[in-house]
């Protein structure tokens, strides 16, 4: 199925599914911080033979690469250069049938003039026919391409939120001051959260080929599916948390140059918060996204609504990002907090055990121990429409998975534990004992590594105003254009334009 047959297919009058297809994983193993996702990718790109495929939004050869997922403890020694620029080299060196695609967005072309050995690298990559890099710009203006996939020899793949960059490196743990964590000019950086998922099977067929077609649509040369292979670059002592699972795919694309508008993430994340009966359980980079945001209020206003919790940083990163998602996020929260009735709605940042807040680049959303999401888009306006992103889920109601519940539920605990800086049995106890998630942190409160509630700070008059505008994240490439008055986070219609509209009236009858 080509994407156009995929966007548009329905049946009778009914909205098409909002994935673009489904496929099966023998084996499906959600990383935890990019430490561990590191390790692993480093292994399965060892045992490539036909192709590596590399799609990301940025991609840095100077990062540092382990061996293997538990490096620290394992005490093997094997030779092969730790940078992955010279990595990736050493392995075409080694297998002259193997492939090298590396597809980024361009915006970051101009990094690479302050990255030093970055360009050395692009200089010795080029002399390389085994070797293609190319920057992506197959989008409208103020777009960008934001996947962060990876596919070897069409049997193994990885999607998610971390990118094989500089600065995504951290273990669980996340240590204050780990030196470990370490830039590639020297100096520390902070403790940094993030999740990815690792498959092999037929699912990394059809990641393939999402792959080979946004790299035609950049420009590059056809690139054909990889031959059948028996053997898989699965590492050998990764155990799997899913075997014989039906993975969905869905995406989002910018219409551009003969390409549809794609917005099958903006439709799936609505589908599944709707599906919510007892808990939604959420890491987010940002929560500025009108349409999840009316989703989750239309949930919160019912007579028993289910449990919302959302775990993000504690603010953006860089100031045009804390000047567009954290303005945006601030009216959001004050309007969906009035309309939080039952108290179901809880949103917090991690805290490390010195209280250094620990940033949260993950995009992950768990809906009753029944679907596991993870992928590349964030819950704002530019993932529901403008970028480029690929998410993937777990669905217990597939024919095929309901098996998987019981995994599901152990991530969830594992990464609350992550956060809470205790075990996952105390997590399970407690959240049992005390009836929710938000209750059971709570019962956690205290020093050392938390959750703490994220706190709604002042917006001046220009800040709110640029927020609820929407102008520097935008739903739609058109919208960049239309007038403030026809875009923004309010929109004449829908249960966040009632609440903002009832909490003025009750601010004035105050008054």
């Amino acid at each position: 199925m080509d994407n156009e047959q995929s966007e548009g297919a329905g049946r009778g009058n009914e909205a098409p599914e909002p994935v673009w297809r489904y496929a099966m994983a023998r084996r499906a193993y959600l990383a935890i911080d990019a430490a561990e996702y590191f390790g692993i990718i480093r292994e399965a790109m060892e045992m490539a033979q036909q192709r590596i495929f590399l799609i990301g939004w940025d991609f840095d050869s100077r990062i540092l690469l382990p061996y293997g997922r538990r490096w620290w403890q394992r005490g093997r020694k094997r030779r092969f250069p730790a940078r992955l620029g010279s990595y990736i080299l050493w392995l075409v060196k080694r297998n002259r049938a193997l492939e090298v695609l590396l597809l980024k967005w361009n915006f970051a072309m101009v990094k690479y003039l302050f990255r030093g050995t970055m360009l050395f690298d692009l200089v010795r990559w080029a002399v390389r026919r085994q070797i293609d890099f190319k920057f992506d710009s197959a989008h409208p203006v103020g777009c960008s391409h934001h996947q962060k996939i990876v596919v070897i020899d069409d049997v193994f793949a990885a999607c998610g939120g971390i990118d094989m960059t500089s600065e995504r490196w951290d273990t669980p743990e996340h240590r204050p001051h780990d030196p470990r964590r370490r830039r590639p000019t020297g100096g520390l950086y902070g403790p940094w959260h993030d999740v990815t998922m690792v498959m092999d099977g037929d699912v990394a067929i059809a990641l393939g080929q999402l792959g080979r077609d946004r790299w035609r649509i950049a420009g590059g040369r056809r690139v054909q599916p990889c031959a059948p292979q028996d053997t898989s670059p699965w590492p050998e002592d990764l155990r799997p948390e899913f075997e014989n699972v039906e993975i969905g795919i869905a995406r989002t694309s910018a219409k551009y140059a003969g390409t549809p508008q794609i917005c099958e993430i903006e439709r799936l994340f609505i589908e599944q918060i709707r599906r919510a009966r007892c808990f939604a359980y959420i890491e987010t980079q940002y929560f500025a996204s009108r349409a999840i945001a009316e989703a989750i209020c239309e949930r919160l206003l019912e007579a028993d609504p289910p449990e919302f919790l959302v775990v993000t940083p504690l603010t953006a990163h860089g100031w045009l990002e804390q000047v567009a998602m954290d303005t945006a996020r601030e009216e959001l929260l004050e309007t969906l907090r009035h309309a939080d009735h039952a108290g179901r709605f809880r949103i917090y940042h991690p805290v490390a055990t010195d209280g250094t807040p620990i940033y949260v680049h993950a995009k992950l959303m768990i809906i009753d121990d029944e679907i596991l999401r993870v992928g590349s888009a964030n819950m704002n306006n530019r993932s529901m429409g403008l970028d480029s992103e690929c998410d993937v889920f777990i669905d217990t109601a597939r024919p095929a998975n309901g098996h998987a519940g019981a995994a599901i539920t152990r991530l969830r605990l594992r990464l609350l534990a992550e956060h809470c800086g205790a075990g996952t049995e105390t997590v399970r106890s407690r959240i049992e004992r005390h009836g929710s998630m938000a209750a059971m942190i709570d019962s956690l409160a205290g020093s050392g590594k938390h959750l703490a509630p994220l706190p709604l700070k002042h917006l001046s008059e220009a800040e709110r105003a640029l927020g609820l505008s929407g102008l520097l994240d935008p739903e739609r490439p058109g919208e960049m254009f239309e007038p403030i008055e026809r875009r923004g986070l309010f929109r004449r219609k829908g249960q966040l334009m009632r609440m903002r509209l009832m909490e003025r009236l009750r601010r004035r009858r105050r008054g």
